[in-house]
């Protein structure tokens, strides 16, 4: 599956939908950006069972600013509707492949019972 587009309109129903989303944020004008897109095409077609999403910077400003953008490319992990990873710099296919790997790895049933532990500490401090 090719690599879909999220604007501020589809960005929520995208990660609420869909239990696995990477999402490249990017811009026309970026040369990593544009050297690291056929890298993240063709990972998207080897695993259609993940979104594979992108959001140009240029013209998505208020979602890049929600996610404090500030460098390009930036790939996030959501899975489950938690971000698990968020890192600019643009990753070779097998850099890729290996975080795909580490994700699909994570114990969201521990993620889950960390941030719920996290919270009522927050709550009671």
């Amino acid at each position: 599956m090719a690599a879909i587009d999220l604007t501020k309109d589809n960005f929520e129903a995208t990660i609420n939908d869909n239990a696995f989303v990477i999402i490249d944020f990017w811009a026309p004008w970026c040369g990593p950006c544009k050297s690291f897109k056929p890298v993240f095409e063709a990972t998207a077609e080897k695993h259609p069972d993940i979104v594979f999403a992108k959001v140009n910077t240029e013209e998505e400003q208020e979602l890049a600013a929600t996610f404090q953008i500030r460098s390009i490319p930036t790939l996030m992990v959501f899975r489950d509707q938690v971000i698990l990873y968020g890192e600019p710099g643009a990753l070779p296919e097998s850099g890729l492949v290996s975080l795909i790997e580490q994700a699909r790895a994570v114990d969201m049933d521990e993620v889950r019972k960390a941030m719920a532990e996290e919270a009522t500490k927050a709550n009671n401090g």
